[in-house]
C-alpha cells in the first residue's frame, strides 16, 4: 500500500470525526469535549503500541526527536480544542473546510522550514484549497 492509500484513509476518518464530534459535542463544553476525545485517542494509540511491542523502542528516541514530538503534541493540541469551539459554534460543513487550510499552511511551512520543494501546480492547488475554503465557509 502506498501513503496515498493511508492520506486517503486518513481524510476519510477526519470526515467521520468532524460528523461524530459535531453530533457528541451538544451541550457539553468544548474542552470537555477535547479532553474525552483526547483520552480515547490515549488508550487507542498505547493500545496499538502495546499490542505491536514497541514499548521498549521508548528509550532509544533522541531527545531532539522528542522534544519536536512533545511539541507536535502541543499543537495537536490547541488545535483540537479550537477546532471543537469552533465546531460548538459553527457548522461542521463549514468549520472543517476551514480547518483544512491547514493544509496550505503546511505546505508554506514544509516549503520554509523542511525546504521542500515547491513548483506552480502545488502552488495553484494550495491557491483553488484556499478559495474554496474561504467560498464553503462564507456560504450562507
Amino acid at each position: 500500500m502506498t501513503w496515498m492509500f493511508y492520506a486517503f484513509l486518513s481524510a476519510i476518518f477526519a470526515a467521520a470525526t468532524a460528523i461524530l464530534a459535531k453530533i457528541g459535542i451538544k451541550n457539553i463544553n468544548s474542552d470537555l469535549a477535547t479532553a474525552i476525545r483526547t483520552i480515547v485517542i490515549l488508550f487507542f494509540a498505547w493500545g496499538i503500541v502495546l499490542y505491536k511491542g514497541l514499548g521498549k523502542q521508548i528509550y532509544s528516541i533522541s531527545k531532539f526527536s522528542l522534544l519536536f514530538l512533545i511539541l507536535s503534541g502541543v499543537a495537536t493540541g490547541l488545535s483540537w480544542l479550537f477546532y471543537f469551539k469552533a465546531l460548538q459554534m459553527g457548522e461542521a460543513s463549514k468549520v472543517a473546510p476551514i480547518d483544512k487550510l491547514s493544509l496550505v499552511f503546511t505546505i508554506i511551512l514544509a516549503a520554509v522550514i523542511l525546504k521542500e520543494k515547491v513548483n506552480f501546480l502545488i502552488i495553484f492547488g494550495a491557491i483553488l484549497m484556499s478559495i474554496g475554503a474561504i467560498i464553503i465557509g462564507l456560504a450562507k
